[in-house]
């Protein structure tokens, strides 16, 4: 692999509480693509993405980010780094206005930022009309949009983003699909994700978590062509 590598996980374990959630987990994530970790429910995922960014604190192993080593340093300072995590509850205001959402994520307000808020309204187009209207109003895609807007506005070098479309009608994952897309060009993506179909349709490398563990990894089009493993740990048969 010729690209450069912006996140490097090795040997990541993870308590919450007495329970030993992640159990080893390996990851290498390359500039400029979408990385998809995939497996079943309670495998890990989604502790691997927040242990990352440090809101579950890995016990052991090392995370590298854009070659320095940010184990052990609190979110906020991670985030100032440029690492953006989309929650799987979306984590937006719902008392407030779109607009809102989107200033208050911001870091600053400068050119650049406004630039980027313009460029994410293209993105999304179907927010540009709800600005002024509260979010808790917007529809559930509309708020997964919110809620991936509220993560670009500052420049993310890199963009985890968990199950972004559990609960989505299949129009709206289609569209959440093209729209990942376009962001793969502006920044790295680690997504998790359960919808197999969204998986393959925008992932380049995939990585398999099984009982807190990485036990696959490889290039998703051969993934794609492989029923075993696909039945063997996502439980998935021919046809999704």
């Amino acid at each position: 692999m010729t690209d450069k590598i912006v996140l490097k996980v090795k040997d990541m374990e993870t308590y919450i509480g007495q329970y030993h959630i992640l159990q080893g987990v390996n990851l290498e994530v390359p500039e400029g693509h979408v990385t998809v970790l995939i497996g079943r429910n309670g495998a890990g995922k989604t502790t691997t993405l927040r242990s990352i960014i440090g809101l579950n604190p890995p016990s052991k192993g090392s995370i590298e980010f854009n070659g320095e080593m940010i184990h052990g340093l609190p979110p906020y300072t991670i985030a100032l780094k440029g690492m953006a995590l989309v929650p799987e509850d979306q984590g937006i205001f719902s008392a407030l206005t779109v607009e809102e959402n989107i200033r208050i994520a911001m870091h600053k307000e400068d050119k650049e930022t406004k630039d980027r808020r313009d460029w994410i309204l293209d993105v999304f187009p179907d927010l540009k009309p709800k600005l002024k209207l509260k979010a808790g109003s917007l529809s559930g895609g509309q708020k997964q949009m919110l809620s991936i807007s509220r993560s670009l506005v500052n420049n993310s070098k890199l963009l985890l983003i968990d199950e972004p479309s559990k609960g989505l009608a299949p129009i709206m994952v289609e569209t959440l699909a093209n729209a990942i897309k376009t962001i793969k060009d502006h920044t790295t993506v680690v997504l998790v994700e359960q919808n197999f179909w969204l998986a393959s349709a925008v992932g380049e490398r995939y990585y398999i978590i099984d009982d807190g563990q990485t036990v696959q990894e490889g290039v998703i089009a051969d993934l794609v062509k492989d029923k075993v493993l696909q039945q063997r740990y996502l439980g998935i048969g021919t046809k999704e």
